[in-house]
């Protein structure tokens, strides 16, 4: 089948918009145009524009150029709102098909652009005022995942069986959720050296963090967060009183949700733990140099590693076939969950999120174990192979799993076969989704999800400058 004849036969679902006929994009051959019209973006950078047009000009697989141009600003085009208020900077950012902010997902789909901050103060004034933004929602309650810009919205899940307050779309309480804030502020800070964004809203949000992680250590007590949901789906509640499973208080931090918003079963989630050593040390490093706070800085350290120390005693486990791995989760009594999931951060994406050592040999026993059919997560079928995860369920592989396979590997041949199986799965759109079926990329989830289509803008321009034999077509 013709190419033309594939894509105008295919479900073609643009971010956000459903197309029923199509113009054909100048310059990228028969490549239809998806991308949100110029007059309907949120937000504009000319730098991602000029980068859009070198990548165009000098890749000469065509299809990895359309989907480079639909991806990269896909962020920008369709999830951006500027809510700035008199002097300072506020940034709404959507996750896509849903209108609500998660603090996880808006931190990683904007981190593909913090690099270029020092070249387009547009983009520099964007994610300002989003380090603004989730200072004051983490403010609002440190254990909530995803908030609206109205605070005064009572969502879907205001029914939830928690401490429910207007303004919040959900309240799962995930380590991650705090920990990718304080990853894009530091970036920020080392890229710019600004110190604006962290005043005494910043320094309460550090100060929010510490408390609910060492109440989620659970040392002298279960803590203040419970969570129940009316719900046939087990993975979106808490079992035992809202509580989850009893952990033995080790010095592991419990994330009662994975970052797929999915339960954890056994509640120290071991790459959420060592994510949030990494986060604990870069906010120290923040309130001692820029804050002068090293009272607090101390306390930060000094978590960071008391938790280290415990994910290396009970989070490193005897594997009958891969050896000494990292588990999933533990306990802290002795019993873990070996698998991996696709949701960063995750084992796979642990030297991504420089919480490892791309050449640790506990990290690479555990990305052969995860990326084998050890892992019950991990699908092989006619299209493709990578890691899935219980949120969608059996043969559904994410592209967010094949991106972070990509960007872990030291081997030219697996990213240049990652390169091609992200672009012979999208499936005729031209974007990223959230899952595809093993067998048939027509059947994916979620036509318009951010976070993966940033991801992939991110990956690509990465290559194009490190390796760009491997986007040969």
């Amino acid at each position: 089948m013709k190419r033309r004849t594939f894509l105008q036969n295919s479900a073609l679902l643009g971010a956000g918009m459903l197309a029923s006929k199509f113009t054909f994009a100048e310059g990228i051959n028969d490549f239809p145009v998806v991308r949100t019209p110029v007059n309907k973006r949120h937000f504009s950078s000319k730098l991602v524009e000029d980068m859009i047009k070198e990548f165009q000009k000098n890749v000469a697989d065509k299809e990895l150029g359309w989907m480079f141009n639909n991806c990269l600003p896909n962020t920008l085009d369709t999830t951006v709102y500027d809510e700035s208020k008199g002097n300072r900077k506020l940034t709404y950012v959507i996750t896509g098909d849903i209108d609500a902010m998660w603090l996880r997902d808006s931190s990683a789909q904007v981190w593909p652009y913090i690099q270029f901050v020092n070249k387009d103060q547009k983009l520099k004034n964007m994610i300002l005022g989003l380090i603004n933004k989730q200072s004051e929602c983490i403010n609002i309650d440190p254990y909530a995942n995803a908030f609206y810009n109205d605070p005064t919205k009572k969502g879907e899940w205001f029914t939830d069986h928690t401490d429910m307050k207007p303004g919040m779309h959900e309240r799962k309480w995930e380590i991650d959720s705090l920990c990718y804030p304080i990853r894009l502020a530091y970036r920020y800070w080392k890229e710019t050296n600004d110190t604006t964004p962290f005043d005494e809203t910043w320094v309460k949000a550090q100060e929010a963090t510490l408390r609910t992680f060492k109440e989620q250590q659970r040392k002298t007590s279960l803590g203040p967060y419970k969570f129940e949901r009316t719900t046939s789906r087990g993975s979106d509640t808490l079992q035992v009183d809202g509580y989850g499973y009893p952990v033995n208080p080790v010095g592991l931090i419990v994330s009662s949700f994975r970052p797929s918003d999915d339960s954890s079963i056994f509640g120290f989630l071991i790459p959420s733990n060592l994510f949030a050593i990494v986060s604990l040390r870069q906010s120290a490093e923040i309130l001692k140099k820029v804050k002068n706070n090293n009272s607090l800085a101390a306390e930060m350290e000094a978590l960071a590693n008391e938790v280290e120390q415990a994910v290396n005693q009970y989070g490193i486990i005897d594997h009958p076939t891969h050896g000494r791995v990292y588990a999933f989760e533990v306990d802290g009594f002795g019993s873990y969950l070996m698998m991996d999931d696709a949701n960063v951060p995750s084992l796979l994406a642990l030297p991504y999120l420089g919480a490892v050592d791309i050449n640790d040999e506990v990290y690479q026993r555990t990305r052969n174990f995860i990326l084998s059919d050890k892992n019950p997560f991990f699908f092989k079928g006619k299209f493709a192979e990578g890691i899935g995860g219980p949120h969608i369920g059996r043969d559904m592989i994410w592209p967010m799993s094949i991106i972070m396979r990509a960007n872990t590997s030291t081997n030219d041949e697996e990213i240049r076969q990652c390169v091609q199986t992200l672009k012979n799965t999208h499936g005729g759109t031209g974007f990223m989704h959230e899952s595809f079926h093993k067998d048939d990329p027509k059947k994916f989830t979620r036509h318009w999800f951010a976070w993966t289509n940033t991801l992939f803008g991110e990956l690509m321009w990465k290559l194009y400058k490190e390796k760009p034999e491997l986007l040969k077509a």
